[in-house]
């Protein structure tokens, strides 16, 4: 097991390079979307985006991939894996993250709007400078955790032939024969990362006082 360790461990683990521009690309993607349709539910269009959460959020994320990557070829549109792994992951976290905003949204006292708009503030002006800033606030912990669930569901890039951490994993089990080593290996260093992030949410939220927060 040690020698197992000593000669397949780095070439696994790095593979988190990989999956973390994946998760960072995607993540980022996904928060401006997600603020978008959060922008679009408060307004009088709020059905426009229900109509894009609720199927998202309703289909499993592998199957939004392959549509993605396997389907859409076939209209004309024809996308390398990594671009095919970031664009589903960005569409499937908006739909979360926009839920968590709107969470987030609900936790504003009623007052701080009606004072803007007393203030003559317009609807957007009402969004950027009183609703977004403090539902971002409100929302840290549940978007860390966001983050960490996109991070685990980057490893469905694998089958669709991103060399991330799961496919090394899957790489040196095939060559190995030893899928239980291997993938412990991939088990161990997702944990160490995951934890890393979350512990690093828990800081912050202290830091920030931000109370306990369970998110959509």
């Amino acid at each position: 097991m040690i020698d197992f360790l000593a000669e397949n461990f780095l070439f696994i683990a790095e593979g988190i390079v990989t999956t973390l521009q994946i998760t960072l690309l995607s993540f980022t993607l996904g928060l401006v979307l997600g603020s978008l349709l959060l922008a679009l539910g408060l307004s009088p269009l709020g059905f426009l985006s229900r109509l894009y959460i609720e199927p998202v959020r309703g289909t499993p994320l592998l199957v939004q991939i392959l549509v993605i990557y396997f389907g859409l070829p076939s209209l004309g549109v024809k996308l390398d894996a990594f671009t095919s792994a970031v664009l589903a992951l960005s569409l499937n976290s908006a739909a979360y993250q926009a839920e968590i905003f709107r969470s987030a949204v609900k936790g504003i006292p009623d007052s701080q709007i009606l004072s803007a708009e007393a203030l003559g503030f317009s609807y957007l002006q009402t969004l950027r400078h009183v609703i977004l800033p403090q539902a971002l606030r409100i929302s840290i912990p549940a978007l860390v955790n966001e983050f960490v669930t996109v991070l685990k569901e980057s490893s469905l890039a694998s089958v669709i032939g991103i060399v991330e951490l799961t496919r090394r994993g899957e790489y040196v089990a095939a060559r190995t024969y030893r899928a239980f080593e291997a993938y412990l290996i991939v088990a161990l260093v997702y944990f160490v990362v995951c934890y890393l992030f979350s512990h690093s949410s828990r800081r912050l939220e202290k830091r920030l006082r931000i109370p306990g927060y369970a998110g959509a």
